[in-house]
């Protein structure tokens, strides 16, 4: 802990001496941007080449112990049941009296007695709380948050960044392998945040800055650079991957955000199903869509969009300008009873001018994950 008050990766010193410009995630002192790159370039290395990101503030915990699948898949909304041991999945915690998101987390499934679980930094601890409450006897919960650095290599040439290494990359989507290198033992998963063929790597805590040293010398003539959390936000909303907090939270369900496929519908169990069924029988309210300028206005969140008739029809919740576009996007709740869809035209008030967009389906550029 910093006098700050703000929690330090296991790279921080790696990050002051890159030049970083650091800002406050989720109680974490993590880097932006790097000196002499900047947003729009590591933007680009990622679409282009490969970049490198500590994403260490993440949460880390397990559940542990007979019947622990059994027990996450009781509480959380996406079916374990669907996928095997080795797989990982996208997943929500939600408030059992709401069907609020209290978070979006990714789930690996080690076996039927143990999953890992990745939440948010910001809402690791509620998470866990929450779980804790209802534990079964029999069964182990770790908050492992500072036992695990994470580094995120994400791109086109992240696979042969990583063979380079020795590490394993042919294992499908949302599928983790154990590996080693130079001694570590590590997590190689095939998951990310930025729409490009990229891994995830979970490794102690104090091993970390072996490999981020590494990566880093062996991708020098691949372009590899380090990437702020600037550069993650433009990457994940040209993807219209949510960010909790902002298109997710305690009062946006995931039948408003358009993630009911990352529900388990036909469970019996998990927190706020009854809420989340009736709300999708009567169909939500308001809806996440995409929206595209059509001028030069970038979009920011908490933005009124409105009609052509100047009625307010919804609010943007995430906004910037697509580096791969060269134009503003982002991601708003519009009304069901505004009657506006897919390639309609909106009016956003960008700082006093009046910009119009057009609503559509994200992602708004062409994802490589698989």
């Amino acid at each position: 802990m910093s006098e700050s008050g703000l929690r330090h990766s296991p790279l921080h010193e790696r990050h002051q001496v890159l030049g970083a410009k650091m800002a406050d995630f989720g109680g974490w002192s993590m880097p932006i941007e790097y000196a002499g790159a900047g947003v729009l370039a590591e933007h680009k290395a990622v679409r282009e080449g490969v970049g490198i990101f500590d994403v260490s503030h993440l949460g880390k915990a397990t559940v542990a112990g007979p019947g622990a699948k059994d027990f996450v898949n009781s509480v959380l909304t996406n079916d374990l049941d669907r996928i095997a041991p080795g797989a990982a999945q996208y997943t929500l915690c939600c408030d059992e009296q709401t069907g609020g998101v209290v978070d979006d987390l990714i789930a690996y499934l080690v076996s039927d007695d143990e999953v890992f679980l990745v939440p948010n930094a910001a809402n690791t601890a509620e998470v866990v709380r929450r779980m804790a409450e209802v534990l079964p006897d029999g069964l182990r919960l770790s908050d492992q948050h500072e036992q695990f650095g994470v580094i995120a290599v994400q791109g086109p040439s992240s696979a042969e960044l990583l063979q380079r290494l020795g590490l394993p990359t042919g294992h499908d989507y949302m599928a983790f392998e154990r590996a080693s290198y130079d001694g570590i033992e590590l997590t190689v998963c095939r998951t990310g945040y930025t729409g490009e063929h990229g891994y995830e790597l979970v490794a102690p805590w104090e091993h970390t800055v072996v490999l981020w040293d590494a990566l880093l010398e062996k991708g020098h003539d691949l372009g590899a650079a380090a990437c702020g959390l600037g550069s993650r936000d433009t990457l994940r909303t040209e993807m219209g991957y949510p960010l909790h907090g902002q298109d997710l939270s305690l009062q946006i369900t995931p039948n408003q955000a358009r993630a009911g496929w990352a529900v388990g519908w036909k469970k019996p169990r998990f927190w706020g199903r009854e809420r989340l069924l009736a709300e999708r029988e009567a169909k939500p309210q308001r809806v996440l869509w995409g929206l595209l300028s059509t001028d030069r206005g970038i979009p920011r969140p908490g933005m009124q969009v409105k009609d052509a008739d100047g009625r307010i029809v919804g609010e943007l919740t995430s906004g910037t300008f697509s580096p791969t576009l060269r134009k503003g996007i982002g991601l708003a709740l519009i009304t069901r009873e505004s009657g506006l869809g897919e390639d309609d035209e909106v009016q956003v008030d960008v700082r006093g001018r009046t910009s119009t967009m057009t609503i559509v389906k994200p992602p708004f550029v062409a994802s490589h994950v698989r």
